[in-house]
């Protein structure tokens, strides 16, 4: 098997190997890495995954993508470290589940991600000796997951800025309570501006002195192991060798979409993806009209992480559909709109319709649910109501739960007087020291940060 290379969603860059991808985050014309070639998983292997652990899973899915880079004995001793915790797939009604991916270290779908990046960045900056500054921005979840996943790690520093009006106290105490290698800063801004900040960071030259490097969903080394969970879960729950799969993704910055996506280039049988955003519904009007235009500022809905008015990810979603989108949105050659729309499902959920969905999945189903959640729920029932031949008992439907409802403590409570239990990742995080720095939206200000306090 020969080694895949990686090109660039603005095709001004040659391709280049995976770990020059994961290592360089996003791409020297500012676009985003893809898989030249994507890679075909056959049925059978896919059975086959119904009698493996996740982390095998992991391993088979990652080692499509790693072939020529890594050691199969390397490759799985990392997947069986990073993935030591459970991926429940709770029941909820007829053959529609819920799968919670908020029992890793963080309780959020990112440690799935995270720590298996922090794995394989190490693996190469010890094999080079070399050092990485670490940029990323996040709108809650990501901050924590990667902080925790870098944390005292040689031969890497991470900075990660986040929009301070728009993270719960839980979510930010996740990230300013590490210290070491680790340095939060808040914003007072948008998460579109936190984001843009760090792409200009990628593209200032007079910064490629301090190796810098993403690990939020713009860098390939967060995209592949977000493939994972989507084999597993449907091995898991099939019925048969013909059946297909609905899945319902609540979708910010569309990190984790993609990674649904890809699964189903790569041969998961797809019926249809459920795209869920919240109120920044930039992608549903796109889809409807053919016509994309950013948010701008992004609406403050209380499903936080989701607040994005322009997803960086969008860009890669247009490559695989065959179009061409920059990194500021401009699309010079449209996608597959058909393809798109036979493919994918958009919908954008308010907050009233987020509540109103956390207060009926407890009522009637003693379902817990935190607002990212309740939006892929909600849109998932969206798109049963309007596709009446697919709401049957025997569809198979899965909806993704990003994050752990205790992050959340002030929306359930209020919703359906429930105070949720805190898993061992948040215990003791309310009387922890916070350390973080307070900027203003000012790249000037940052540039300089970055240049005083991490030379070369």
């Amino acid at each position: 098997m020969n080694s895949p290379t990686f090109y660039s969603t603005n095709l001004k860059t040659s391709p280049v190997s995976f770990s020059a991808a994961l290592l360089k985050g996003i791409a020297p014309d500012k676009g985003l890495f893809l898989p030249e070639v994507i890679p075909h998983i056959s049925p059978g292997e896919i059975r086959k995954f119904s009698e493996m652990e996740y982390y095998q899973v992991a391993y088979e899915v990652s080692r499509q993508f790693l072939a020529g880079e890594i050691g199969d004995t390397e490759l799985l001793l990392m997947v069986r470290d990073a993935y030591n915790f459970d991926i429940p797939l709770e029941h909820v009604v007829d053959r529609k589940y819920i799968m919670r991916l908020d029992q890793g270290p963080t309780a959020s779908f990112k440690d799935f991600a995270a720590r298996m990046m922090g794995r394989l960045m190490q693996y190469y900056l010890k094999k080079n000796n070399q050092s990485l500054l670490i940029l990323t921005a996040t709108s809650g979840d990501t901050g924590s997951a990667i902080a925790n996943a870098f944390y005292g790690l040689k031969n890497i520093n991470v900075v990660v800025l986040f929009p301070e009006d728009e993270v719960t106290s839980r979510q930010r105490k996740q990230m300013t309570t590490l210290g070491g290698n680790v340095q939060i800063i808040g914003l007072n801004a948008k998460f579109d501006d936190c984001q843009a900040m760090v792409k200009e960071a990628f593209a200032d030259h007079e910064l490629d002195h301090l190796c810098l490097s993403s690990a939020n969903s713009i860098n390939i080394g967060r995209l592949i192991p977000q493939i994972v969970y989507y084999f597993y879960s449907f091995s898991r729950l099939r019925k048969n060798n013909d059946e297909q799969v609905i899945f319902s993704i609540p979708s910010g910055n569309f990190g984790d979409m993609m990674g649904g996506v890809l699964a189903m280039k790569m041969g998961l049988p797809v019926k249809k993806f459920v795209i869920a955003t919240n109120e920044n519904d930039e992608f549903p009007v796109f889809m409807r009209s053919g016509i994309y235009s950013k948010i701008e500022p992004s609406k403050n809905c209380i499903s936080s992480a989701m607040n994005v008015g322009h997803p960086s990810n969008l860009a890669r979603l247009v490559a695989v559909y065959g179009g061409v989108m920059d990194e500021a949105g401009n699309i010079s050659k449209i996608p597959d709109m058909e393809m798109m729309r036979n493919e994918l499902f958009p919908v954008s959920i308010n907050d009233d319709m987020t509540r109103d969905t956390i207060i009926q999945a407890w009522n009637r189903h003693k379902l817990l649910l935190e607002p990212h959640g309740s939006v892929g729920w909600a849109g998932l029932w969206q798109y049963l109501d309007e596709h009446p031949a697919d709401n049957t008992a025997d569809q198979l439907c899965i909806s993704l739960e990003t994050a752990h409802p205790a992050k959340f403590p002030e929306q359930i409570r209020k919703l359906i007087n429930i105070d949720p239990d805190l898993p061992p990742s948040l215990e003791g995080i309310e009387s922890k020291q916070e350390s973080y720095l307070h900027f203003q939206n000012d790249y000037r200000t940052f540039k300089e940060f970055l240049l005083n306090n991490y030379k070369k």
